[in-house]
């Protein structure tokens, strides 16, 4: 409960979630609205988690973002597909992190089990996967293919998925699982007296598998429109890169792409919980 928080751990958490998030503001990581959600975030997992959840968070933030940077000239050709760039903003902090962040308070609420610790692990495993999925996916030698369809797809289209995008999640996800019993592991009770690396690869395919979930949902029901100047399918509504009006192509209306980020992370979660039962 709030009452086992020490001070200190929560002033700790308010100034370094402030620290981190001016820092990502400043080098272009995070928007304004972002680094607002961003501190926001930080200070639930950070003040009122401690170290051992930062360790997870900050290992997804720092992973993700430093890819995003890094691999942005790369894959200039297929970032008029997607809805937003590589400078997050509130809404896709909070798609991504914002489970998480239920999973942190869950604890609070029930200090003594470890089912928030896992399911906290495994949705930021699925985020981190799908986030190293599409980072480097793009950059496959291979065309992707439609997750339902099995048809070759161009690179960057939602629900497109690649030998090299799947192993590139198996790995985000794999990077999370192991800080996850590095961190903590004393807390993941449905695995005491295993080998240490049952937990994590469990952890990396709960991962892996809400990042599938992704795919999925990006190919059947997030919304696409279609550029009438490009000729091109994208993600970005109301204007193109080109400036032209995108119309809207298929898919449920509300559903963008952080509503599948948030529904990743949740299956990921989800999925953590029902293999350590």
């Amino acid at each position: 409960m709030l009452s086992d928080i020490s001070l200190w751990q929560l002033l700790s958490g308010v100034v370094l979630a402030l620290l981190i998030s001016w820092l990502s503001f400043r080098f272009r990581l995070l928007s304004f609205s972002g680094a607002i959600g961003a501190t926001i975030l930080g200070i639930i997992v950070f003040g009122l988690g401690g170290l051992r959840w930062a360790i997870l968070l900050l290992g997804f933030f720092i992973s993700s973002s430093g890819l995003s940077k890094l691999l942005g000239r790369r894959k200039q050709n297929v970032t008029e597909k997607f809805a937003k760039g590589s400078t997050r903003d509130i809404g896709q902090v909070f798609a991504n992190g914002g489970v998480a962040g239920v999973f942190v308070i869950f604890h609070l609420f029930f200090p003594g089990e470890a089912w928030p610790w896992l399911a906290f692990a495994g949705s930021l495993a699925a985020v981190n996967a799908d986030t190293w999925a599409t980072e480097l996916g793009v950059l496959s030698i291979t065309s992707p293919i439609h997750i339902i369809s099995g048809k070759k797809v161009e690179k960057g289209t939602s629900g497109g998925i690649s030998i090299e995008g799947t192993l590139a999640a198996f790995l985000g996800s794999l990077l999370m699982g192991g800080l996850a019993v590095a961190a903590w592991p004393r807390q993941i009770i449905p695995f005491e007296n295993t080998s240490w690396w049952l937990p994590v690869l469990t952890i990396a395919f709960s991962g892996l598998f809400g990042s599938l979930v992704d795919s999925f949902l990006g190919a059947r029901f997030q919304t696409i429109f279609y550029c009438p100047t490009c000729k091109k399918e994208t993600e970005r509504f109301p204007l193109h890169l080109c400036n032209t009006r995108t119309e809207y192509l298929r898919g449920l209306r509300w559903m963008n792409n952080d509503w599948v980020n948030l529904i990743c992370a949740l299956s990921g979660g989800v999925m953590m919980l029902l293999a350590s039962l």
